[in-house]
């Protein structure tokens, strides 16, 4: 037997219902980014809520317990922005230098650069495979020089600081990273309260109760993300592999495995996630052979394709238990709403919002609209009125 069903009258679906969804939208235009932030921090909250639970089981005070959760959270959130932000600013700026130097930097006697020196290696090898009516040469130190006069170096110090400006991006996100900090940790402590609060005013009546159901949903929100990550991460691996025993991507056998891993890393960023990942394999690519950068872009961007059309949909639509459309509408819809940011978060969202109203639609039913009328009476315009008779209409 199910739990006791509430029938909304329909005035209220008719005046009620439409004036709850002004104030909430009036509410976040108002106060978006708080709003969002509390989300994020419910979001954390609901996830971290079981690891405690866990520790609760050892008889540790569920203070105790959170302190604990957040301290191991919160030095491996720093320690993975800091690597973050250290690495692709370092590696961004080797290979800005190393791009400079190769068309600017003059060596031995010949003052020629590494540039040239290339035109005329292969110029060389072309002319002993008997190909001399190829003549690349002059062009090519032609072109050598156009981009030597256009100053490749302003060029790539302009990438170096829009990079180090991504970094300062990253340093105030921070703040708002604290103060989510701060607020799910009061959020966790009273979690157990608020639980009990809800099972009061909604009983579970043998059911699972409804901060049960969304701390499960999110679980599977994680399980399907580390899914995604693996398959995305291994098959960039793999490609970047087959790359270097290819020949196409120099020791790119070596480092497949570490490329691999960053990029299952990054996968956790919605739409940002592939292109980030991309970098450090496009960066040791565009060092160790810059034809190299070619075969990493396509790969990279063959991978985005799948990944978000294929791989998302069906994955995390399998995890959460939702239509690969609405997978993607919610990501769409999120990253309108509030870029990066808001993507991130959509997915979760969609399998709190997904919890929350399996349990309410076993509670709550909507007063039919269809007969049950309330009678009112009508005096036809054409007869007297005392010789009228009375009509219902069903309203």
């Amino acid at each position: 037997m199910g739990p006791p069903r509430i029938r909304i009258p329909r005035w209220i679906q008719l005046v009620g219902l439409p004036l709850l969804l002004v104030l909430v939208w009036l509410v976040g235009r108002a106060a978006g980014h708080a709003v969002f932030l509390f989300l994020v921090a419910a979001l954390v909250a609901l996830l971290l809520d079981p690891i405690v639970l866990a520790l609760g089981r050892f008889r540790l005070p569920r203070g105790l317990s959170v302190a604990l959760v957040y301290v191991s959270f919160a030095a491996a959130l720093i320690v993975a922005i800091v690597a973050l932000a250290t690495v692709v600013v370092g590696q961004t700026r080797t290979a800005a230098n190393r791009f400079n130097d190769y068309f600017t930097v003059q060596h031995g006697q010949t003052h020629q650069t590494s540039a040239d020196r290339d035109v005329d290696r292969l110029q060389r090898w072309l002319n002993t495979h008997h190909l001399q009516s190829i003549r690349i040469q002059a062009s090519g130190h032609r072109l050598v020089k156009r981009v030597r006069d256009r100053d490749v170096g302003r060029y790539t110090h302009r990438l170096v600081n829009f990079v180090e400006g991504a970094a300062i991006s990253i340093g105030r996100a921070l703040f708002d990273g604290v103060l989510i900090l701060v607020v799910s940790i009061y959020m966790l402590l009273g979690m157990d309260r608020f639980a009990r609060f809800v099972d009061r005013r909604f009983p579970p009546h043998g059911g699972e109760p409804l901060v049960s159901r969304i701390e499960h949903a999110l679980a599977a929100y994680v399980r399907g993300q580390v899914a995604l990550s693996l398959i995305i991460g291994f098959s960039a691996g793999l490609g970047l592999y087959a790359f270097g025993l290819a020949g196409l991507l120099p020791n790119g056998e070596r480092y497949a495995l570490v490329f691999g891993g960053w990029v299952a890393l990054t996968e956790v960023l919605p739409y940002l996630g592939p292109w980030l990942g991309a970098v450090p394999p496009a960066v040791y690519a565009l060092v160790v052979h810059p034809l190299s950068l070619l075969w990493v872009v396509i790969l990279f961007l063959a991978i985005h394709q799948v990944e978000g059309h294929i791989v998302v949909p069906n994955v995390m639509g399998g995890a959460l238990r939702l239509h690969p459309l609405l997978v993607i509408f919610g990501l769409l819809a999120g990253f309108e709403i509030n870029g990066i940011a808001g993507a991130l978060v959509a997915l979760p969202i969609l399998a709190a919002g997904r919890a929350t109203w399996e349990f309410f639609g076993e509670r709550l039913a909507l007063e039919p609209w269809e007969g049950g009328g309330v009678p009112v009476e009508v005096e036809p315009a054409d007869e007297a009125p005392e010789e009228a008779p009375t009509r219902t209409l069903s309203l």
